[in-house]
């Protein structure tokens, strides 16, 4: 039943009370908005904070929620402003936020494989993949890992980003070839 409403029926279901609808929205959007947070910041405290945060607000914003966009859109825009506050706080305290954290996903792409020299590689080239998003300019990263973690369209990553259609899909264009290229000059064997 659930599975069948929008996110949009969803969330006006959860403004009026529905508890099982925001629950719904949360299994849905969970991970995928953890892994947004976890990418960016590279600090597994931080992306829990930051993705508590974000669940936090959207409970608070219920009352006033209205269907002017898709819900997507509007989750990962309150994450992206969430983003750019820790950002801005961080600048102004220090610069930089070291804090190497390992990814679950390297672990258990590791895990799921046979042979030692296959875990190996593919442990190798997502650390390779994770190190190129992570030389990605910034704008280009925020519409790949928008893209790919949310799984937004441009248009979706141009109003959660605040720039033209155009603008969102060269960022995108640029960071894939730029990921590709990455991944090209590395190539294990």
């Amino acid at each position: 039943m659930d599975k069948e409403l929008s996110d949009e029926d969803l969330m006006l279901s959860y403004k009026t009370g529905d508890a099982a609808s925001f629950e719904t929205l949360y299994q849905r959007y969970k991970g995928g908005l953890y892994r947004y947070f976890l990418r960016n910041c590279k600090n597994e405290g931080i992306a829990e904070e930051l993705y508590q945060d974000v669940w936090m607000n959207l409970i608070k914003a219920s009352e006033r929620y209205e269907v002017k966009a898709k819900f997507t859109t509007w989750l990962y825009q309150m994450a992206h402003n969430r983003l750019i506050d820790y950002y801005r706080r961080q600048q102004t305290t220090a610069a930089g936020n070291p804090g190497d954290s390992e990814m679950d996903a390297e672990e258990t792409l590791a895990r799921n494989q046979d042979q030692p020299e296959q875990k190996a590689e593919i442990l190798a080239t997502t650390e390779t993949l994770f190190g190129l998003i992570e030389e990605l300019p910034a704008d280009q990263k925020q519409a790949f890992l928008l893209r790919e973690e949310a799984g937004m369209g441009i248009q979706e990553i141009a109003e959660i980003t605040g720039v033209k259609p155009e603008t969102a899909k060269s960022r995108l264009r640029y960071a894939v070839n730029k990921l590709r290229e990455g991944l090209r000059e590395y190539e294990p064997g």
